[in-house]
C-alpha cells in the first residue's frame, strides 16, 4: 500500500493562539512538510487547490514545482485540481512539466470541487456543475493518451489536430477521479477505467464500501482490466507520541473548522462527543498515538482493500513543529507496520 499525506495549505489563526502567520510563511512551512515526508519514506503528497482567503494555494502544481525540487522519490499530486473551472489544455501542461521536473513523479487528482468560488472566479455557471466535469476530464485524458488532438465540445473551443506541450516524463500520465461519496462519480471512475480517490471525513467508513464495489463493478462492465485499478483512502488525520496528546492537540484546530464549514453548508457545530466517537476503532477520523493509526489504516483495508492511504494532518492551522512530527511518526513508526502487514495479507 502507498501511504501519504495531503494538505490545503490552510491560512487561519491557531485556535489556541489567535496566531496568523503569513501567507509566504505557511508555504515555507509547506514546502519543509513535503521535503521531510520524502525523507522518513511517505510515498505521496498532495496539495489541494482552492480560491479563497482560508487557503494559500490556488496553484499547486506552482507549489509541487518548488517541491520537486527540494525532494527525490516522493510523488507530487495535486488533492484535488478543480477541473470544472479550469482549462483541461492547462491543466496538461503545467503537470506535464512538472512531470519533467520531478523525473516522472507527478499525478493529477481530478475533481468537480467542494467548494464553489472558482466557478464566478473563472466565468463558470455552476448550474453545469457536473457536465464540465465529465466534458473537461474527456479532454484531459485525450491530452493525456495522444500527442495530437481533434476534440469539440460544449464549454471549450474544439481543437482540431493540435498538440499540447511539453510531452509528460512518463508515458501515462496519472490521472485519479476524486470523489467525495456521490455515486455517479464513482461510476464514472469506473467506466473510465481511472483510480478512484475517495475522501471519508465523517461518519463510518463502512458505508462507503458499497462505492467501492460500485466502483469495480462499473468497470467491470465496462470491460476495463480490474487487475489495473487502483483505489485511495483519503481521510482527516493527526498523529502524536501518545493518544490523549493527539486528541488534544488536533480537537481546537479540527473544531474550528468543521464547525466554519458547518455555518457554511447547514451542519451543526462539532462537539467533543462527535470528535470523540469518529476517534473510535470504527470511526472516519485516524487521529492517535501510531499504534491507534495503524490499527485504523488496517482496519479500513480490510473494508476496502485499497492501494492508496493520504493521511491531512493540518485540518485547521496548527503549530508547525506538530505538523512536522507527526510526518515524522507516520514515516517512520506507521508506515512501515501497514506495509508489513499488508504484504503479509497479499502473500496469504
Amino acid at each position: 500500500m502507498e501511504l501519504g499525506i495531503y494538505t490545503f495549505a490552510e491560512a487561519t489563526p491557531d485556535p489556541s493562539t489567535g496566531h496568523l502567520i503569513s501567507p509566504a510563511q505557511r508555504l515555507q512551512n509547506l514546502l519543509e512538510e513535503i521535503e521531510l515526508a520524502d525523507q522518513v519514506g511517505l510515498d505521496v503528497f498532495g496539495v489541494g487547490e482552492h480560491h479563497r482567503p482560508d487557503y494559500v494555494v490556488s496553484a499547486p502544481a506552482v507549489v509541487l514545482a518548488a517541491a520537486a525540487a527540494r525532494t527525490k522519490t516522493i510523488r507530487l499530486t495535486s488533492a484535488v485540481t478543480v477541473l470544472s473551472s479550469d482549462d483541461p489544455v492547462r491543466v496538461f501542461q503545467s503537470f506535464a512539466t512538472l512531470d519533467l521536473l520531478s523525473e516522472g513523479r507527478a499525478e493529477i487528482m481530478a475533481g468537480r470541487g467542494s467548494f464553489i468560488e472558482s466557478f464566478p472566479l473563472f466565468g463558470y455557471d455552476l448550474d453545469d456543475y457536473d457536465a464540465l466535469f465529465a466534458e473537461k476530464l474527456d479532454l484531459l485524458l485525450n491530452l493525456r493518451d495522444s500527442e495530437r488532438v481533434t476534440w469539440s465540445g460544449r464549454y471549450r473551443a474544439p481543437l482540431a489536430d493540435q498538440g499540447a506541450y511539453p510531452r509528460p516524463y512518463q508515458e501515462r500520465l496519472p490521472i485519479w477521479v476524486a470523489v467525495g461519496g456521490t455515486p455517479q462519480s464513482v461510476v464514472r471512475a469506473g467506466a473510465l477505467g481511472l483510480p478512484l480517490a475517495l475522501a471519508i471525513i465523517g461518519g463510518q467508513p463502512k458505508r462507503f464500501a458499497p462505492l467501492v464495489s460500485l466502483y469495480r463493478e462499473a468497470a467491470s462492465r465496462a470491460g476495463q482490466d480490474l487487475t489495473r485499478l487502483k483505489v485511495g483512502i483519503n481521510t482527516h488525520a493527526y498523529i502524536a507520541d501518545d493518544s490523549q496528546q493527539a486528541a488534544r492537540e488536533f480537537f481546537p484546530a479540527y473544531a474550528q473548522v468543521m464547525t466554519k464549514l458547518g455555518r457554511e453548508r447547514g451542519w451543526p457545530p462539532t462537539t467533543q462527543a462527535q470528535f470523540d466517537a469518529m476517534r473510535s476503532p470504527h470511526g472516519a477520523l485516524a487521529v492517535g498515538s501510531p499504534q491507534e493509526v495503524i490499527d485504523k489504516i488496517l482496519f479500513q483495508h480490510e473494508l476496502f482493500g485499497h492501494d492508496r492511504y493520504l493521511a491531512q494532518f493540518s485540518v485547521g492551522t496548527m503549530p508547525h513543529a506538530q505538523i512536522m512530527r507527526s510526518i515524522e511518526l507516520m514515516g517512520t513508526r506507521v508506515a512501515p507496520v501497514v506495509r508489513a502487514e499488508i504484504e503479509r495479507r497479499t502473500a496469504t
